[in-house]
């Protein structure tokens, strides 16, 4: 069929054509707008899951919800061994950007804008390396305002004063942040307690995080009160009837369908996982001759898929991983044989190893820091990304 036409997009974060199976997550970001805006309380929101799922896809449709609402919005991509203030400094210009020019008091606005360059100016030296930013010009700095140099502090001051003027037009603010268990423990310490102070005065203003599966436990450990402080959403795989409809719907917008015997076979391809979806319904769709898609057309489709999942989604997470970091991912691959690469304990992977745990603590921390592996319990260690285990025993083979 005509590659042109191709509705399919495996792309890291791009947007399928039918985000199928995130109605319900949806719909809650939708009463959670609705209550922020009329003044009420409500939690902020954490997605956890592994890579492929969606998560960033989801975080984006969340924030398009908000921009819809007429709300000010940001994102940002948190870095390990970066602070997070200057990121969120830009992210609250953005979403101010979005505001001011609605605002009918300039005054109020240039006042937020002044709390933002001072807040910003507290950047130290070294997390300025590589980032070309600056803040707004056009006024000065405020003084005793956001300007401390206590991140938790100057972030309460900074939320609060962009939620109240955001509050002038009846809408919030909200702040999206992917990679979210990149972020330092002291950082997210003071997030989680801006956040907490926020939410007490029930001002408009939400963070949404995303995250690897850990994020949870990550926010647990650093403020006690963050299993209240936040909504937690665990985004999984599709159930097969979600699956079939973000193969179908697509498809059928372009005159073409699929038979049954063929939605069987994908389904047992990719196991519902939406990245792994987008890829094998995109080689797929170029290989079929003509409608209906067959099973025949995903048995010679799948070797591609699968090569370039082998390639760009398996093989540079891999490439990233030193030698000895490697060597522990094989034994964990070799332990998750029958267990579908779930969770295996670390004194498993050292008896393999015939190594004694503490000496391989720097090959797990050092894939853990690459977001390679997660450790959700202690004493555990799963791969973040799903097949991966099948993908190491493949390449050993």
């Amino acid at each position: 069929m005509d590659p042109i036409r191709n509705p399919y997009a495996p792309g890291a974060g791009q947007r399928p054509p039918e985000l199928a199976g995130r109605d319900t997550e949806v719909r809650q970001f939708e009463v959670v707008l609705e209550r922020v805006a009329a003044g009420r309380p409500e939690r902020s929101l954490v997605l956890s899951g592994l890579r492929g799922v969606g998560k960033t896809v989801l975080l984006n449709t969340l924030r398009s919800q908000a921009i819809k609402r007429a709300w000010g919005t940001g994102k940002i991509e948190a870095r390990p061994d970066q602070s997070i203030r200057l990121p969120i400094a830009q992210a609250m210009h953005t979403a101010m950007r979005e505001l001011g020019h609605r605002h009918r008091d300039n005054e109020r606005v240039d006042q937020f804008s002044a709390v933002l360059k001072a807040f910003a100016l507290r950047t130290a030296a070294n997390d300025r390396k590589g980032i070309r930013w600056h803040p707004p010009v056009d006024v000065a700095a405020a003084k005793g305002r956001a300007d401390s140099g206590d991140l938790e502090m100057d972030l309460i001051e900074l939320f609060t004063d962009a939620a109240d003027l955001a509050g002038d037009l009846s809408v919030g603010v909200g702040l999206f942040i992917d990679e979210m268990q990149d972020i330092s423990a002291d950082d997210l310490s003071a997030l989680c307690a801006a956040c907490h102070e926020v939410s007490q005065q029930s001002a408009p203003l939400v963070v949404v995080g995303a995250g690897l599966p850990h994020l949870p436990a990550v926010l647990s450990a650093s403020k006690s009160y963050s299993e209240r402080l936040f909504r937690y959403i665990r985004v999984d795989r599709l159930a097969r009837e979600a699956c079939d409809r973000a193969l179908m719907i697509p498809a059928e917008s372009e005159g073409v369908r699929y038979d049954d015997e063929a939605l069987d076979e994908l389904y047992a391809q990719t196991d519902g996982y939406p990245y792994f979806v987008q890829a094998f319904a995109h080689s797929t769709w170029d290989h079929a001759p003509t409608s209906p898609i067959t099973i025949k057309d995903v048995a010679v489709a799948a070797p591609e898929a699968s090569a370039e999942l082998t390639v760009g989604f398996f093989g540079s997470r891999y490439e990233r991983a030193t030698p000895a970091e490697r060597e522990y991912m094989r034994a964990m691959a070799e332990l998750g044989i029958g267990v579908d690469d779930g969770s295996v304990p670390t004194a498993e992977v050292a008896s393999t190893l015939n190594r004694k745990p503490q000496s391989l603590s720097p090959a797990r921390d050092g894939l853990i820091k690459k977001g390679l592996v997660f450790s959700a319990e202690r004493g555990t260690v799963a791969f973040t990304v799903p097949h991966f285990g099948k993908f190491l025993r493949t390449r050993t083979a």
